[in-house]
């Protein structure tokens, strides 16, 4: 039994891990949207901590008195979109600038203030405590901001499609049961039409594409409403705005396709694969060929993923994959890989964990799209949904493209299925060779049966 006040020596060879500063030269700054405060080691000035403004004028002052206080690393906590421009102008000035996780950089409990907040960080950054979060190349954040404000785009877009349909509705201009999108091609004919004036039925209802399979005395039965003047006046500027909505997104295509020709890294074009139709929402120029230019491989290869989730997934990382060393890093950092919560040597959960990853959405909705492929990808999903239920499928195959994503950006090597049958044969002889193994074990042997299916 140990006495209370003796003194337990560790086993040889073992001593206690001392923390060491390895960041002498470490900041901590607390972000805000109004002003930011600075920490600095003690020894470097009298008034260790500083609070400035968020002018510029004022963030210029603040890159002026780190390079005083010779600060050459900086650790600050991702808050909104505050810390953009502060983060852009140190790392400009030559600071090597941290982006850490607020949870990461909880304090202990106490009282809670924006001095003790930074000391804190400084803190913790001074002893190697803290890891920065992956930031893309200047170039490629360029690529990602115009890559999200076209999807704002398509969302606002989508609103005001939802705006046609009330005010048809509340005229009772029953146009979207005959028709399936009054956002296509039918749809947006009538609908000008019927802001020009037009109340024909069977006028309108000559106006249908061929493969609308309505006949024109239906479309023309779902006209019949009551054209009162306050709907009509709300269908036509929901429809002005959808055009202006689609100008926008015509000027943003075109800021992208710039944007990937400053990336292009490599030369040639992708060889000829599956024909796939072009979605409607999708950029209108050869995005296919510029993803290849930019990553010298084609990701529309694999299956479940076109043009619009390749650049959904590069537009976030990027095709240079230096910063995740492995592809466990890379599906860790997307919240794709099974969860670790570990406690007394017993496994308590394999939950992932909760990520709002746009590239990891992105490859979630591919995966979902492979429920009817008739590919390996296809057959992995089935299979997975067979034994869990449709969400963890989901991320399990999405967590199956991020490591094929990452192995072709990594490797420079083209993805080739093979096929639906050759995936259920592997699964076969796998299964087979374990029940062998497991009927060893209990003293049997299988024996297949002749002329089986």
């Amino acid at each position: 039994m140990v006495q209370p006040n003796a003194r337990v020596s560790l086993k040889p060879g073992k001593s206690r891990a001392a923390l060491t500063i390895t960041h002498p030269n470490a900041a901590g700054i607390d972000i805000g949207s109004a002003s930011h405060y600075v920490a600095v080691p003690a020894d470097r000035d009298d008034t260790p901590v500083r609070e400035f403004p968020s002018f510029t004028v004022d963030l210029n002052a603040l890159a002026d008195w780190l390079k005083l206080c010779r600060v050459d690393t900086v650790a600050m906590e991702s808050t909104g979109v505050y810390w953009i421009p502060l983060f852009e102008l140190l790392e400009s000035r030559g600071f090597t600038v941290l982006l850490v996780n607020a949870r990461h950089v909880k304090n202990v409990s106490g009282r809670k203030s924006d001095v003790l907040d930074c000391q804190w960080l400084q803190q913790l950054m001074s002893y190697g405590l803290l890891s920065g979060a992956f930031r893309p190349v200047d170039q490629v954040c360029v690529l990602r901001s115009l890559w999200r404000q076209r999807v704002m785009l398509l969302r606002s877009q989508g609103r005001h499609v939802q705006h046609m349909q009330k005010a048809l509705t509340q005229m009772n201009v029953q146009l979207a049961n005959v028709i399936s999108d009054v956002a296509g091609e039918t749809g947006q004919k009538i609908l000008r039409a019927i802001v020009a004036g037009e109340r024909d039925g069977q006028v309108l209802g000559s106006m249908k594409n061929a493969r609308i399979r309505a006949s024109i005395d239906e479309i023309a039965k779902s006209l019949q409403g009551n054209w009162r003047g306050e709907h009509l006046f709300a269908l036509k500027q929901a429809l002005n705005a959808f055009d202006f909505i689609g100008t926008q997104l015509a000027e943003c295509d075109r800021e992208i396709d710039q944007q990937l020709q400053r990336l292009q890294a490599h030369e040639g074009e992708p060889a000829k694969g599956k024909q796939r139709g072009r979605a409607r929402n999708a950029p209108k120029f050869d995005l296919r060929t510029q993803l290849f230019k930019m990553c010298g491989v084609d990701l529309t290869r694999i299956d479940g993923i076109d043009v619009s989730t390749a650049l959904a997934v590069i537009s976030e990382t990027g095709a240079d994959m230096s910063r995740f060393p492995t592809v466990a890093h890379f599906a860790s950092w997307l919240g794709l890989c099974p969860g670790t919560k570990i406690t007394g040597g017993k496994l308590m959960s394999g939950k992932t964990k909760r990520c709002a990853n746009r590239a990891a959405q992105a490859l979630r909705l591919a995966a979902a799209a492979l429920r009817p492929s008739q590919s390996a990808l296809g057959a992995y999903f089935r299979r997975m949904c067979s034994r869990m239920d449709k969400p963890k499928a989901i991320t399990a195959t999405a967590h199956k493209l991020a490591r094929l994503v990452y192995t072709m950006l990594t490797k420079g090597e083209e993805y080739t299925d093979q096929g639906q049958d050759y995936y259920e044969e592997r699964y076969r002889q796998r299964v087979m060779h374990h029940l062998a193994k497991r009927a060893e074990k209990l003293g049997f042997q299988l024996t297949p049966i002749p002329n089986a299916a």
